[in-house]
């Protein structure tokens, strides 16, 4: 522990020596301190280095851009792959794991081991990865890298050790799983089509083994060629010349038919007795036109063909097919069950699909039960077992992105009783029809860990909404959701004198999120320069909604600085959430010059009846003053024990009296310093030009995308794409015609002069230009008082100064605590009178005479900027530390956070780095390059909460947990669901003899034999290159028998190999003696002999 000293005794109005090159820390204006300051400020500070480290924790939504799907049926765990080579394992809720490719290659296949614990993954670098799933945390065990081939379709048998990789050449290869190295079996395309055959067949499209006999493969090429190879012969039992291009094939069970699915929107039946032609072909969208013709279709891009026990007829289950001329259907998958064709629309296109068996084994009768679909931004598994097909109720948060996340805000710690009302409330709003089975994929166990608390992670979103979840336990799951629009009437079309079409997709969008969870207020700033306060009640209410208009427009010239270049305007959002654009000027009719005094949307005005939950209770709206649009609100911060609301943009500051209903101060940000203020500024004329950026939505999907989406403004992509590690990126600089903007906002009990001996109510705003003033507040203690008498505001000019723009203002009290800012008890305002429980206001940590007995000793006050972050002693305001935080970035989003019983200031910058510092000394604690480079969708989003914990949109459509606490990744694993669980695999039904005997199944067939190097060969070194995985195990044992049981056999393996050793030593002992003893008869006979003529013998 070390303990850090500063001696305050003596302290002038001069500030002390400002390592920092920045200027003075003191107060502009003032007198010298006359208020008692402590003899010696001693702290301990316990957060050391070790404290810290980051680690992510889980992936919550549906996988952005998901290419491939799989199911284990034995196991009952999916994995979904996606574009950018990530790989998501679901099981039962709980069990969610999402693993990535080190190449970022997209994942074109997936192939379960079947209850092995293992996955097999094929990704667009032609390469194979085998992951070991029998650990918490999935690794890579072995890879192997085509390097002249193309990989197109993998299929690996049940129960088998041999994968067959089919390639874009049309050649078939053959990959041992548990060595992964090629097998010298090779199926060339040359040797599987006739050799009178002039074009190529073009690439493996389907493979798939007979369920008659599995020493069969049945080989399907792009072009329509089919080809069932024997591989145990080597040569082709039939081919199938079709001429339409194939997309999948489906065998029956029973291995005599097979169904392959066409580009024209066909499915054919063939039967193995005569392949000289299909004996069925179908149009199952297509109608008989009056010339006899039938209407183009769609390719139907898969189907699968699965029996049942109780029904004669099959399930037939496709994608596609539908005929061309139905323009603007939804994508559909459709169920063909006999004659009846249901046909399912989705709201996305369709990826990939999987119908879900009782069995594993393909030569037995099916028994489907489920649909897995896999969609473009959602995932739905349908019951096959009712005749209605419903879907399943989802039990993972797959519906994030429902509407563009706009922002995100992060609780831990929550009050315990919060998020049990707002799952109440919300179940009453939930949808109806979803199928009573459990769900489907139920795999793995998952157990909630010993070191839970509540938490909850709320969502803004494009068109105005609001979700709560449930983030307790590293599970996500909705709790409410709320509609921002209903409180606004919908904008008419050609209504001249709104300017609904300010934003003109998303009027309604979330920029800014506050929410107190003990008084459960809730504040939205929305994109129209609006701020919604709702207050949550049980019951319903009929009300109005009272609405404010605020005028807030400066007249000033830039800022002139005359001697620090550093305080360069930037314009950062204080509350983390990024950097916010400002809405298109509008077009309308109606000239800009007479647009004054009207907000950007109509509050209704009618009395409302409010279901149960969140309720709307007061809107502030800025409006347009002489044609200008209004700017932005760029901060928000609202205290319930004081009642008031604060808000701030690049003109000015507006205090609102919610209680009251009233405006209480409403100035520019140059009339806050009065003649404290430190820059030279010059008046101007009201601009007249427009500024014209892009709205927040145009920002929640990465622009630069593979599937080349709509860019919905040329301004969206230059923005995404300026986001970058120079500080001069126009996404964090104010335009050089811009104001100074108040850039955070905080009240708190403080000292807002030098000479108060106690603290008060007061208002600290921080702006674009590194100042920070202190508002002090005077506000009526006794409750009726409160709501009659007006609230007191009186800018005193006390000026603090910082390197760029601030972002975070915190306090700590003088043994380095953390000091929570007053608040209100929640109180239901609509429940009924109870005589007993009359409905006082319950504040808790608010006195204006502070009843705190070490008030009289000052506090401290922290506050971070963009650039770097001071530690201030109240009310004398001497600076106490100074770090700089970084140069050649510019930090994005500051906090200061419990963690391990101690606080910490937080940072993550732009550059990707994330920084802790110790309180208060600024101690750097940590510092990793978490992200290589940031974009505005992480920027605007990212937000570190309590316990060592933060979170982030890693894609539009996935929040990414991560921890920066020890304690936490040590305990992670703890945490974390298993994915594997020891399950006996179901035994293969007793065919019969006369079955068996007459079905020709082969059941001697020998895979080893055929593809081993004994029989085949090597394969050439150059096709393939196999690299070992970073997983830690030796082999594809260690999936198949665990890591005890693999450590047994290898202590077993170098037993007998050491008694091996031992033996040979001994054999080659005895070969020495018999050697030296043959030496010496030798020499001996030729001491004998030596002597002798050659005719003596």
């Amino acid at each position: 522990m070390k303990k850090f000293r500063k001696v305050l005794d003596g302290l002038t109005t001069s500030s002390p020596a400002n390592p920092g090159g920045s200027p003075a820390c003191g107060s502009a204006a003032g007198t010298p301190s006359t208020a008692p300051t402590p003899r010696e400020l001693e702290i301990q500070e316990t957060l050391m280095s070790e404290h810290f480290q980051i680690c992510k924790t889980v992936r919550h939504g549906v996988p952005y851009q998901p290419t491939a799907l799989a199911f284990d049926p034995v196991q009952k765990i999916l994995a979904i792959g996606s574009r950018s080579g990530g790989v998501r394992l679901l099981g039962r809720p709980g069990v969610d794991c999402h693993c990535q490719h080190e190449s970022g290659a997209a994942v074109l296949q997936l192939q379960f081991l079947i209850n092995e614990g293992a996955l097999v993954t094929a990704c667009a670098d032609d390469t194979l990865h085998l992951w070991n799933l029998r650990q918490r945390r999935p690794a890579i065990l072995h890879s192997l890298k085509f390097n002249r081939e193309r990989i197109t379709f993998c299929h690996l048998p049940f129960q088998s050790k041999w994968l067959y990789v089919g390639t874009e050449r049309g050649n078939t290869h053959i990959v041992n799983i548990e060595s992964f190295i090629l097998s010298g079996y090779v199926i060339m395309w040359n040797k599987a089509i006739e050799l009178s055959t002039k074009t190529h067949p073009g690439p493996v499209v389907h493979l798939s083994d007979s369920p008659k006999d599995e020493g069969k493969l049945l080989i399907g090429f792009e072009s329509g060629t089919i080809v069932m190879w024997d591989l145990r012969a080597k040569r082709t039992d039939f081919r199938i010349y079709y001429d339409e291009a194939i997309h999948s094939a489906s065998w029956h069970h029973e291995g005599r038919q097979f169904m392959c699915s066409h580009s024209d929107g066909s499915l054919s039946m063939w039967n193995l007795r005569n392949t000289a032609k299909p004996f069925q072909v179908t149009f199952p969208h297509g109608k008989t036109q009056r010339d006899g013709r039938k209407e183009s279709c769609k390719p139907i891009l898969k189907v699968e063909y699965k029996t049942s026990r109780n029904s004669s007829e099959a399930f037939v289950v496709f994608s596609g097919g539908l005929s061309y001329d139905k323009a603007g259907r939804r994508p559909t998958l459709t169920i063909m069950h006999g004659k009846a064709i249901t046909v399912l629309e989705m709201d996305y296109p369709i990826v990939d699909f999987l119908v879900l068996c009782e069995t594993p084994y393909i030569n037995e009768v099916q028994e489907p039960y489920a649909v897995v679909v896999l969609l473009e931004k959602d995932f739905v598994v349908v019951d096959l077992t009712q005749s209605n097909f419903p879907i399943f109720e989802n039990p993972y948060p797959m519906d994030i992105h429902e509407s563009p996340v706009t922002c995100t805000a992060y609780f831990a710690d929550c009050p315990p009783d919060i998020i049990p009302v707002l799952y109440s409330i919300g179940a009453k709003h939930k949808k109806t029809g979803y199928s009573h089975k459990e769900w489907p994929v139920s795999g793995g166990t998952w157990t909630v860990g010993s070191q839970t608390y509540p938490e909850i992670i709320i969502t803004g979103h494009a068109d105005g909404s609001i979700k709560f979840w449930d983030a307790t336990a590293i599970t996500l799951q909705m709790l409410y959701k709320l509609k921002t629009s209903k409180v606004f009437e919908k904008p008419k079309s050609g209504d001249v004198g709104r300017s609904a079409e300010l934003v003109e997709e998303d009027p309604y969008a979330v920029q800014m999120i506050s929410w107190c969870p003990q008084s459960r207020i809730l504040c939205v700033v929305g994109i129209s320069a609006h701020v919604i306060l709702y207050r949550f009640s049980k019951h319903d209410a009929s009300t109005t909604i009272t609405s404010l208009e605020v005028r807030l427009q400066c007249e000033m010239e830039d800022v002139i600085s005359p001697s620090d270049t550093e305080n360069t305007p930037s314009f950062s959002d204080p509350s983390g959430h990024s950097p916010q654009p400002q809405p298109p000027s509008p077009r309308s009719n109606t000239p800009d010059s007479m647009r004054d005094s009207i907000p950007c949307l109509k509050v209704k005005d009618r009395m409302i009846r409010m279901p149960p939950g969140y309720q709307a209770e007061l809107v502030v709206q800025l409006l347009w003053v002489d044609g200008e649009p209004p700017q932005q609100i760029t901060s928000l911060d609202l205290n319930s024990a004081y009642g008031l609301l604060a808000l701030g943009n690049c003109n000015g500051l507006t205090v609102v009296d919610y209680l009251q209903k009233t405006i209480l101060l409403c100035m520019s940000t140059l009339e806050l310093y009065g003649s404290a203020d430190p820059f030279q500024r010059l008046t101007r004329s009201p601009r007249k030009n427009r500024q014209s950026t892009s709205g927040l939505t145009e920002l929640s999907d990465n622009q630069v995308s593979l599937d080349l989406e709509r860019s919905k403004s040329p301004t969206s992509e230059s923005r995404e794409n300026s986001f970058s590690r120079s500080r001069s990126s126009s996404v964090s600089s104010i335009d050089r015609e811009t104001k100074e903007a108040v850039t955070t906002l905080q009240f708190a009990e403080s000292y807002g002069r030098k000479s108060d001996t106690l603290p008060t109510p007061c208002l600290w705003v921080g702006t674009s230009l590194g100042l920070v003033l202190i508002i002090p507040m005077s506000i009526p203690t006794d409750e009726q008082e409160r709501l009659e008498d007006p609230v007191t505001v009186a800018p005193t000019g006390t000026v603090l100064m910082l390197k760029g723009s601030i972002l975070r203002i915190g306090f700590l009290d003088c043994g380095g605590a953390l000091i929570n800012s007053p608040y209100e008890v929640w109180r239901d305002q609509h429940a009924p009178d109870h005589p007993d429980r009359p409905r006082k206001r319950k504040l808790v940590n608010f006195s204006p005479s502070s009843s705190q007995e070490a008030s009289g000793d000052g506090h401290l006050a922290v506050v971070c900027s963009e650039r770097q972050a001071k530690v201030f002693f109240m009310p004398s305001q001497a600076c106490l530390y100074v770090h700089n935080i970084t140069e050649s970035s510019f930090v994005l989003r500051a906090d200061v956070v419990s963690v391990c019983n101690s606080v910490c200031l937080a940072c993550f910058c732009a550059n990707g780095h994330i920084m802790t510092l110790s309180l208060p000394s600024l101690r750097p604690l940590l510092d990793v390059n978490y992200l290589p480079l940031t974009d505005m969708r992480i920027a605007r989003t990212f937000c570190f909460t309590n316990g060592g914990q933060a979170l982030y949109l890693c894609s539009p459509t996935e929040i990414q947990r991560i921890t920066y606490s020890q304690e936490m990744c040590d305990n992670l694993q703890e945490m974390l669901g298993e994915l594997f669980t020891p399950i006996e695999t179901p035994e293969a039904q007793n065919r019969g003899f006369l079955k068996g005997f007459f079905g020709g199944n082969a059941q001697t067939f020998d895979r080893e034999e055929l593809f081993g190097e004994a029989a085949a060969g090597k394969a050439s070194r150059s096709l393939a290159q196999h690299i070992p995985g970073q997983g830690g195990m030796e082999g594809m044992k260690a999936a198949a028998g665990g890591v005890v049981g693999e450590l047994a056999r290898a202590r077993i393996a170098l037993d007998e190999r050491g008694q091996r050793l031992g033996e040979l030593e001994e054999r080659t002992a005895l070969m020495m003696t018999s050697a030296e003893t043959f030496s010496k008869h030798a020499h001996e006979l030729m001491l004998k002999c030596k002597d002798k003529k050659w005719y003596q013998f």
